[in-house]
């Protein structure tokens, strides 16, 4: 098996949706192509698929028979050196020479190949899943990710990934899609189409006819996914051609769309087989099913092919997978913790935020959200003051001309509103970008001007399909703390360096922890290599400074097509990852729109070797303050730090008598800045303190007569710690120092 897959033509690592963990397929418009379909168990097609894949899998074998097969040299991290070979010696075959222990835990190999003998390796074309960019991206660390069990194919340096590097997490959990969509076709004859790896597990879209699937299956899929895992199913790569593609999925509408639209005429792409289910995949995978030891499916929902509301529904199941039962346990543990942080929960329950029917992703800020909302955005706009950046206020509707000019208008148009203005087309507009632009260009820039930070909190919208909004997270009406810099190119690190200590200054106040890594060109990168290489390197200079050699990772091939970018993975308090924070160098965009600056202090005119491109750099430190807020819900379970909490001070009256007095304590709080409210209800004095905390104020302030005659009040936490009696004005004093400090 090892052999066969070798023989084939070598394909990269798996496409970004793969190697990465995807968010799922982006939007595009088939209509209806599943047909009349009823589903049925044991569906015939079945054994046709296994039929035709043997026939073909004997004739790649016997190309493998009759291949050469030169010895090559695999060099392993410590500089150890074995000799094997070509399309003969696999990774699991040095995995096992080092300990069958390596062996059992290994999940992937990272190949980096200093030579190869294999032909035709850049003709296989991913079509497993709907990203039009189908160029597959890298291994995070260089070279590209291999199945365990294939042949290498040249002399390379090998590295074993095991399910606690992330990359490994990620095969494992593509791997369990395999295994997920095998439970589908097994119990309920469905059409698969297409089944991602997530951040955090996976899921299998399946088109049901006019069925449905929900909770009350999950029973049934389980039970079929352990017959496959007690069978350790190998999973054997096979190369096809267009042809043959088209031949081994033709029973498959959504499959035939895929390879139809994705691979050229002549092309080729991969599937790979593990027991009964034959999918299209470009890898890499598992050695065998028997790996996936804890299995379960967590939700279900409706959803419509390639997430277009115009074309046919798809029925979507989640799962997620381990190595041990032991870590599905925890993960259900981590489940109950995370439900009870939700934010969509807490928004509602605190009154923060709500969505209605009348505009879906679009939050109502009730006024206690509302004040979270703005000291964020005040929070920023204070970082902004000290560190140089002005604020600029651009419109919320554009012709469309000025999309059509930036690009956006040939890659996002579909993700945009848009309308007809007096019989031209306009759009609101879903980024900043284009506007500062056009602010950049408001009169001729000299050298000495740059710098420029240009900071914007404009309105922004995006069309998200309706399947994709999800609370605060995806939604069509967000603001971010957007800002770009222009910047001559010996200013790029300075500027980056700056970008750091902002975005490390920001996280370091939340209470979160951050990783690093730098996206560099991808396939279908614009520009001049030289230009991309230098500023490659500047961004290299800035990470090893800010944070040492080392300590990030390189993304290859994972940049945007107009440059470089540093990604900024941040863990939460659950120790789960979010990207907020971005930062990207952008060549193009000046191009596109002819921004220029005086390069020297020559003649008013000047001629055109005078003048130079600004280097754009798109930077936000909390993204969508939307997302953010979200976010830190989260991270805080809805206890918010002191200075970011829209419940700061709770007073509490002892008694009737002393609702007076304690008005006036909310009143000097209220003067200082500080949100407080007066619980002046007839409930006892213990039921008013106890709901105070529960609705989380940072602070209770209890007062009776003797705190009234001494003008005092008595201190509690939300924690019900004790802190006792303080005058008032002092009270009133050292919270607002804390909240100025950002403690507390």
């Amino acid at each position: 098996a090892a052999a066969a897959a070798a023989a084939a033509p070598a394909a990269k690592a798996g496409p970004r949706g793969r190697a990465k963990g995807g968010a799922g397929p982006r939007m595009d418009n088939t209509g209806s192509i599943g047909g009349d379909f009823t589903p049925t168990k044991n569906a015939a097609f079945l054994v046709e698929r296994i039929s035709y894949f043997d026939q073909l899998w004997a004739e790649n074998q016997a190309r493998v028979e009759a291949m050469d097969k030169p010895s090559i040299t695999i060099t392993l991290p410590d500089g150890a050196v074995h000799e094997g070979t070509a399309f003969v010696t696999t990774p699991m075959d040095i995995a096992s020479a080092i300990s069958q222990g390596l062996a059992q835990n290994s999940v992937v190999a990272r190949v980096r190949y200093t030579t190869r003998h294999d032909s035709a390796a850049d003709s296989v074309v991913a079509c497993d899943n709907d990203d039009d960019d189908a160029s597959a991206a890298g291994a995070e660390g260089g070279g590209e990710l291999w199945d365990m069990g294939r042949a290498l194919v040249g002399d390379c340096q090998l590295s074993i990934l095991k399910f606690d590097d992330a990359e490994g997490r990620t095969v494992f959990w593509h791997s369990s899609a395999h295994l997920l969509g095998t439970a589908l076709e097994q119990e309920y004859g469905c059409h698969l189409t297409i089944g991602p790896a997530l951040q955090q597990g996976f899921y299998y879209d399946c088109f049901m006819g006019t069925g449905a699937l929900g909770e009350t299956n999950f029973k049934d899929i389980e039970k079929a996914a352990q017959s496959v895992v007690k069978r350790k199913h190998p999973f054997q790569r096979l190369v096809l051609s267009k042809e043959q593609a088209l031949e081994m999925f033709k029973y498959n509408p959504f499959k035939v769309s895929l390879i139809s639209r994705k691979i050229p005429d002549g092309g080729q792409t991969t599937v790979y087989r593990s027991g009964p289910l034959v999918d299209l995949c470009m890898g890499p995978h598992l050695p065998h099913t028997g790996r996936i030891k804890a299995f379960s499916c967590w939700k279900a929902s409706a959803t419509n092919w390639l997430g277009n509301v115009d074309n046919d529904p798809l029925q979507r199941v989640y799962g997620i997978s381990f190595p041990d039962k032991a870590q599905l346990v925890q993960w259900r543990e981590f489940q109950e913790q995370a439900k009870e942080r939700d934010h969509r929960r807490l928004g509602l329950k605190h009154e923060l935020f709500f969505f209605h029917q009348y505009s879906p992703g679009s939050a109502f800020w009730l006024p206690h959200g509302a004040r979270i909302y703005n000291k964020l955005i005040s929070f920023i706009r204070a970082e902004y003051w000290k560190r140089g950046y002005d604020e600029v206020v651009t419109p919320n509707v554009f012709n469309l001309q000025l999309w059509e000019q930036s690009g956006h208008a040939q890659l996002y148009k579909e993700n945009m509103f848009t309308f007809d203005v007096e019989g031209q087309e306009w759009g609101m507009k879903p980024m900043n970008c284009p506007g500062h632009c056009l602010a950049f260009d408001f009169r001729l820039r000299s050298w000495r001007e740059l710098p420029i930070r240009m900071a914007d909190f404009g309105v922004l919208h995006r069309n998200e399909v309706s399947g994709a909004l999800t609370g605060l997270t995806r939604v069509r009406r967000f603001q971010q703390d957007d800002a770009h810099i222009f910047c001559r190119e010996d200013q790029i690190k300075d500027e980056v360096m700056g970008a750091l200590d902002f975005m490390r200054t920001v996280y370091g106040i939340f209470g979160m922890s951050f990783e690093l890594e730098l996206s560099t060109r991808p396939a279908k990168a614009l520009g001049e290599i030289d230009l991309w290489n230098m500023a490659e390197e500047e961004l290299a200079k800035a990470l090893n400074e800010f944070v040492g050699e080392g300590s990030w990772k390189v993304n290859p091939g994972d940049g945007a097509f107009y440059g470089p970018k540093i990604d900024i993975r941040v863990m939460d308090a659950l120790e789960r990852v979010h990207q907020c924070a971005t930062i990207q160098l952008d060549f193009q965009l000046p191009r596109r729109f002819n921004l220029k600056y005086r390069t020297s202090a020559l003649s008013e005119e000047g001629s055109d070797d005078t003048y130079a491109h600004p280097v754009m750099i798109h930077r936000a430190m909390l993204g969508s303050v939307e997302r953010m807020f979200a976010v830190l819900t989260e991270h805080y379970g809805g206890k918010y730090p002191l200075w970011l909490s829209p419940r700061q001070v709770l007073v509490v009256p002892v008694s009737q008598d002393n609702i007076e007095y304690a008005r006036e304590v909310r009143e000097r709080c209220h003067n200082a800045g500080l949100y407080a409210s007066v619980e002046d209800s007839s409930k006892t004095l213990n039921k008013k303190i106890r709901e105070g905390q529960l609705a989380n104020y940072n602070y209770i302030f209890v007062v009776g007569a003797q705190e009234a005659e001494a003008a005092e009040v008595n201190i509690r936490s939300r924690t019900n710690e004790v802190l006792g009696k303080r005058p008032l004005e002092e009270a009133v004093r050292w919270l607002g120092e804390m909240v100025e400090s950002k403690e507390g």
